[in-house]
């Protein structure tokens, strides 16, 4: 088994243990509360199972929110060179030549969204 195998397994299980752990604590408990709790993630479980299986097995969130699950790239078309994107990376992941398109250097990317949120011409994606 590989190592990312191994991972996507205990991540898997991870899920599968909260789930029980939820499910007892709410059937067992005494009080209000402890049978309460439980029940957000219960819940989201329940309604967003294919989503969660999604972030564990496929690594993806449709939603594009998790940080370590999405990918920032530049449209070379839409791209000015502004350096705006460039100089507000907290990393220095975006490298490029004034008034020509950057780049994203994807393995130096940490996914925070900062570029994308920065540019006033709509060139960087999010997938």
């Amino acid at each position: 088994m590989s190592e990312d195998s191994g991972t996507t397994l205990e991540r898997f299980k991870g899920v599968m243990q909260l789930e029980t752990i939820a499910s007892v604590m709410r059937d067992t408990s005494l009080c209000g509360l402890g049978q309460t709790a439980p029940n957000p993630f219960l819940s989201a479980l329940k309604n967003f199972r294919d989503e969660f299986e999604e972030h564990i097995f496929d690594r993806k969130c449709r939603a594009n929110i998790c940080r370590g699950l999405r990918t920032f790239t530049i449209d070379v078309d839409k791209c000015t060179g502004c350096t705006a994107c460039a100089s507000k990376c907290p990393v220095n992941a975006i490298y490029g030549t004034r008034l020509q398109p950057f780049f994203i250097v994807e393995d130096k990317c940490i996914g925070c969204g900062i570029c994308y949120d920065i540019c006033k011409f709509s060139a960087i994606k999010v997938k």
